[in-house]
């Protein structure tokens, strides 16, 4: 496989299919999802709209029911798999959603906030899209050492970790400073810590088809999620 820079997108091409293999480059995206999922609450109208920012090849899509699930990514090759699992798939930047101002019950930004070059205007542009009263769910890195050190320096040669050179540490999110963007919109923001079940690690390591369990954490430290309302 070529070598790419930190972050490039046209890595996700190269991985196009590790998507949807519980024991591939994507392993914990797949972890991730049910706990993200766990966060959406269900929906309160008939035709809500969820719409998935940075939703890759669709891994949320399983975890989702009842609503219009819209997936907008940069990246074509993972939407035409997002489709195949029932995603709506649109092509496009998150610092420019082609979605209209309230078109969203729900928007989901999982594992994407740490890949832009710009947070301030894609946070603006997720409480755009997303109606009064909607809800904002997230999950990112936090912009500190250890995650530095766990997800990249170790993480990126073990088993479950992210692909080598997916990450760029400089665009990693402290939540202090993304609690304050989302604020500014109208949009209170709770976070908390997100972690591996520690015995299910383990097990994924002599078996990597063995489903890992995300679990909650006081500390912040590494990956957290984020819950919000907009006001």
């Amino acid at each position: 496989m070529r070598r790419r820079a930190r972050n490039d997108p046209r890595q996700y091409d190269d991985l196009v299919g590790e998507w949807w293999k519980p024991g591939g480059a994507f392993a914990a995206l797949h972890w991730l999802a049910p706990a993200r999922a766990r966060l959406i609450p269900p929906p309160s109208r008939n035709g809500a709209v969820l719409v998935d920012v940075g939703c890759g090849g669709g891994l949320l899509a399983p975890h989702v029911d009842g609503y219009r699930h819209i997936g907008v990514d940069l990246v074509h090759s993972a939407l035409a798999l997002a489709a195949r699992h029932g995603v709506v798939p649109v092509q496009a930047d998150a610092h420019a959603l082609p979605l209209a101002d309230q078109a969203a019950d729900v928007v989901v930004a999982g594992e994407i906030l740490e890949h832009v070059p710009d947070l301030e205007s894609v946070v603006e542009e997720l409480a755009r899209v997303l109606r009064r009263g909607g809800t904002v769910v997230i999950d990112t890195i936090n912009d500190t050492w250890l995650a530095r050190v766990v997800l990249v320096t170790v993480g990126e040669r073990v088993p479950g970790g992210p692909p080598p050179g997916i990450h760029d540490p400089a665009l990693f999110v402290r939540p202090e400073r993304l609690k304050r963007l989302f604020a500014r919109h109208g949009v209170m923001l709770a976070v908390r810590g997100i972690r591996p079940s520690a015995l299910d690690l383990v097990a994924f390591v002599f078996n990597r088809r063995r489903p890992v369990r995300m679990v909650p954490t006081r500390s912040v430290r590494l990956v957290y999620q984020g819950l919000g309302k907009k006001v």
